[in-house]
C-alpha cells in the first residue's frame, strides 16, 4: 500500500490526533503566555532581574525533551499533565524575551506624554505600552508555537496526546507491514498543523494590531 492509499484509508485518525495535538499545544501555549508576559512586565525596567529571568528560561530550553519527560513521569506520571509542563517550559523563552524587548522598545516620549496627560502606570502598561509591544510579543507566541508542535510528538514517550503516537508506533514497527506510512502519518501532522498555526498567527497579528503601529 502507498502513502496515499494508507493516508485515504486512516484520514480520520489523522485528524482526530491533529486535534488533541493543537489542543495540547494552545494549552501550554497560553499557560506560557500568562507566565512569559507577566515576568515581562515586572521585570523588563529592571535589568539584573530581566538577565536572570532570561537566563533561567534559557537554561530550561536547554534540557533535551527526552530527558525532561523522563524526570517529569517521575513526579506527575504519565499523559497530559507532563506533557504541558514540559511543552510550557519550552515556550516560555521566546514569549518571555520578545516581552521585555517590545515594551523596551516603546518610545519613552510616548509614556512620558501619557504620564503628563494624568495616565496611571497600569493605564500606561495596558493602553499604550503593552500595544504598542504586541507586535513583538506575538512574533515570539508564534515561534513558541512552532518550536512545541514538534516537542509535542516527544510527548508519546510519556504516554502524552497527539500525533506523536502514530510517529512512535511506525518507529517501533519499521520493517513492518504500512510503519513506514505509519510514521509518515504522523510527521505530516505535524507539518500541517505548523502551516495552520503560522496562517493563524499571521492573521491573528494583523486582527489585533493597531493600524498606526
Amino acid at each position: 500500500m502507498n502513502f496515499f492509499e494508507y493516508l485515504f484509508d486512516n484520514w480520520d485518525t489523522l485528524l482526530e490526533l491533529s486535534i488533541v495535538h493543537a489542543q495540547v499545544v494552545l494549552l501550554s501555549l497560553f499557560i506560557a503566555t500568562v507566565l512569559g508576559v507577566s515576568i515581562g512586565v515586572l521585570v523588563y525596567r529592571r535589568e539584573r532581574l530581566a538577565q536572570i529571568a532570561l537566563a533561567i528560561t534559557s537554561t530550561m530550553l536547554t534540557i533535551p525533551s527526552f530527558a525532561l519527560f523522563g524526570i517529569l513521569i517521575t513526579f506527575l506520571g504519565l499523559g497530559w499533565t507532563p506533557t504541558v509542563v514540559a511543552l510550557t517550559n519550552y515556550a516560555l523563552l521566546p514569549i518571555l524575551r520578545n516581552t521585555i524587548t517590545g515594551l523596551r522598545s516603546v518610545d519613552p516620549a510616548i509614556t512620558e506624554s501619557a504620564k503628563g496627560m494624568g495616565y496611571s502606570a497600569t493605564q500606561r502598561l495596558l493602553k499604550i505600552e503593552l500595544p504598542l509591544a504586541w507586535p513583538v510579543i506575538i512574533t515570539g507566541l508564534r515561534v513558541s508555537a512552532l518550536l512545541i508542535l514538534g516537542i509535542a510528538a516527544i510527548a508519546a514517550y510519556v504516554n502524552g496526546p497527539g500525533l506523536g503516537e502514530l510517529i512512535f508506533q511506525g518507529l517501533a514497527r519499521i520493517g513492518g507491514a504500512g510503519a513506514t506510512n505509519q510514521a509518515a502519518l504522523g510527521t505530516l501532522g505535524v507539518v500541517l498543523l505548523a502551516l495552520l498555526f503560522e496562517v493563524f498567527f499571521s492573521v491573528l497579528g494583523r486582527l489585533t494590531t493597531s493600524r498606526g503601529i
